[in-house]
């Protein structure tokens, strides 16, 4: 019964799944035994900190650094990895090891994860990121990926933390902690201080930026490179729209925080140019899905907390351990208007044709992120008279699953708590998931109505 319902809904299977591990670490994250007090958390703390974990968010009701004992930061840790690899690729990964083979519906349902596209039912082009029969071979690079990249960035972060004075013991844990949770694009600290310790340090600054870019471009782009990393050629258009993409989005948003805060004394305003624009090119990274920070971020100007709300809206890439709507989305819509401007009928990218139902999708996703976002800061808006800019920037985190705060999330009541929980699942799951699954099953009709055309614009 479970094997049909999941090869009938796969968007409905990781919708129950996801529920399901987020109602288990609720649990384990109340035990008294994860409290460092030896106390029962509240069931809304440990609610909002359940999800955050699962959905690879980063933002807290707790200090993530105290409240927890080692029991639950090795929950934290854990829950971190299997959120960020996602509920059906991980099932996919425990079945072929398992089973030592993948059957079609096991690819199938991993496809919906690469791609959720393919979460609807119907014929769905093979001219994906990432073919099916290839679906093996990418479980096998996530497996490897998540585990080598996260032991690269601990073996670069290490060194820095003894030369920082941090004891042996507490080196080893917070290496693991802290490249684990930059590859996931969480953002949790495991020290009091947080980034306070290594906010000049900018070796440990690159080495956090260089796991959160990895783990931000999701491993459909990943797999590609590992197995053409220098033959261009042979790079998918998903890869090629990533790529560019995530790179122009860097350093437009790191030119947009210099720009706007080279005066402002409570960030970048004391610093040479040098380290204006490194800090920048951080909080740009960080903004996308990384949630890191090494300011406090409700020291940023109005016109920066704009600026990156409009850059974690956004978020990182399909099939990655970022949330918001995907850069691939906003560079389709891009794509679109610049046809229409050049009067092309046709949307093209690197010798490549676009078809209209990715259109369709990307404007789904669109909308339906806006409509989570917009309900949000409406419901928070007045459960806390908080200003709008502070709520804004909180709910756009929550729904890109970045992790930053202005500092409201902290301050919330029980009830805002679980409303801003409900915005970070809904950010994580997918639009497009959280669409397939919604909508009933798609029906053949034999017909189609007559054409009109209404006034737009």
């Amino acid at each position: 019964m479970i094997d049909d319902f999941t090869g009938r809904s796969p968007s409905r299977f990781a919708l129950l799944i996801f529920s399901a591990l987020i109602l288990l670490f609720t649990l384990l994250f109340s035990l008294p035994i994860a409290s460092s007090s030896g106390t029962s958390t509240p069931l809304a703390d440990a609610f909002f900190t359940a999800v955050s974990v699962i959905c690879v968010t980063g933002l807290s009701t707790v200090d993530m650094a105290t409240h927890w004992s080692i029991v639950g930061h090795i929950l934290v840790y854990i829950g971190v990895q299997i959120g960020a690899v996602g509920v059906l690729t991980l099932a996919s990964i425990l079945g072929m090891v398992i089973s030592r083979r993948l059957g079609l519906r096991a690819k199938l349902m991993a496809a919906s994860d690469s791609n959720p596209m393919r979460g609807h039912r119907g014929p769905v082009a093979e001219g994906q990121a990432v073919r099916l029969g290839e679906i093996g071979s990418l479980l096998a690079t996530v497996a490897l990926s998540l585990v080598v990249i996260e032991v690269a960035i601990a073996i670069l972060l290490f060194p820095r933390m003894i030369i920082d004075g941090v004891p042996l013991g507490d080196a080893i844990w917070h290496s693991f902690y802290y490249s684990a949770m930059a590859f996931t694009n969480t953002g949790f600290t495991p020290n009091a201080e947080g980034l306070g310790t290594f906010a000049n340090d900018y070796w440990f600054l690159s080495t956090l930026m260089l796991g959160v870019f990895l783990g931000a471009l999701g491993f459909p782009v990943i797999y590609a490179l590992k197995r053409h990393l220098f033959r261009t050629r042979f790079w998918s258009l998903h890869v090629k729209l990533t790529l560019v993409t995530t790179l122009i989005l860097l350093f437009l948003g790191a030119g947009a925080f210099a720009l706007l805060e080279y005066d402002n004394a409570k960030t970048f305003g004391s610093l040479n140019a040098s380290d204006t624009v490194f800090q920048s090119i951080f909080l740009s990274m960080m903004t996308r899905s990384g949630g890191f920070a090494s300011i406090e971020i409700a020291d940023l100007n109005g016109s920066s907390l704009l600026v990156a709300d409009m850059l974690m809206f956004i978020g990182g890439g399909s099939a990655s351990t970022g949330g918001g709507i995907k850069v691939t989305t906003l560079a389709v819509i891009f794509l679109a208007a610049l046809a229409e401007a050049k009067g092309s009928p046709d949307m093209e990218a690197f010798g490549r044709r676009i078809p209209p139902d990715v259109l369709r999708v990307a404007l789904s996703v669109v909308l339906w992120g806006a409509t989570i976002v917009a309900l949000s800061c409406i419901i928070l808006l007045q459960m806390t008279k908080a200003p709008l800019d502070h709520v804004l920037f909180d709910v756009i985190s929550a729904f890109g699953t970045v992790g930053l705060s202005t500092g409201l999330t902290g301050e919330l009541d029980n009830p805002a708590k679980y409303v801003l929980a409900m915005t970070m699942f809904l950010g994580r799951v997918g639009t497009v998931t959280l669409a397939a699954a919604v909508a009933a099953s798609t029906t053949t009709r034999l017909y189609r109505r007559p054409e009109e055309r209404p006034i737009v614009g």
